[in-house]
């Protein structure tokens, strides 16, 4: 072994605790997805809530620098948020911008366009987003829309991201 720890970890005293603390949260693995053919945009999301009412809603926090806030613009408001079960770790990474994939985030995934943007074939627990309101936080959109439509399948074994890596339901 070359190193005992991740060697470009920042020093205990110097972490922020904000993060340190957000970590501690069990959070789930979603990906929100935008755009029209040809500009298909995806990004790993888990600072997520959903909310119960007519209609329903989402809240999710969407970084301002990314492609995905300006898709979601450019698409009149609309999104989609996919859970992700933990056969999709892969996918996770890509949208996530961790693991690169030759060809785009897209490549090799099946995907359906529809008016919110384009549907993970293999993400079948959807909810269809438009956005109604955000509010500008530091390197961040707070999201609120109402859930136009939900897809529900069978989803036993969920992504589920823990301190920086993914976990099982036990």
């Amino acid at each position: 072994m070359i190193h005992d720890d991740h060697p470009f970890q920042t020093p205990p005293g110097e972490r922020d605790p904000v993060r340190q603390f957000r970590g501690r949260l069990t959070a789930p693995v979603t990906v929100v997805t935008a755009g029209g053919p040809g500009s298909e945009v995806g990004l790993t999301v888990s600072s997520l809530m959903v909310a119960e009412g007519d209609p329903g809603s989402v809240i999710v926090l969407i970084g301002s620098g990314t492609e995905l806030w300006d898709a979601i613009g450019e698409s009149g408001g609309r999104f989609i948020v996919h859970i992700l079960d933990e056969s999709m770790r892969d996918d996770a990474d890509t949208f996530a911008t961790i693991r690169p994939r030759p060809g785009g985030m897209f490549t090799g995934v099946d995907i359906e366009h529809t008016d919110w943007g384009p549907a993970l074939a293999d993400a079948p627990n959807r909810a269809y987003c438009t956005m109604t309101t955000f509010d500008a936080l530091p390197f961040h959109y707070l999201v609120r829309a109402d859930i136009d439509q939900i897809t529900i399948a069978d989803l036993t074994a969920p992504a589920i991201y823990f301190r920086g890596t993914y976990r099982k339901l036990d």
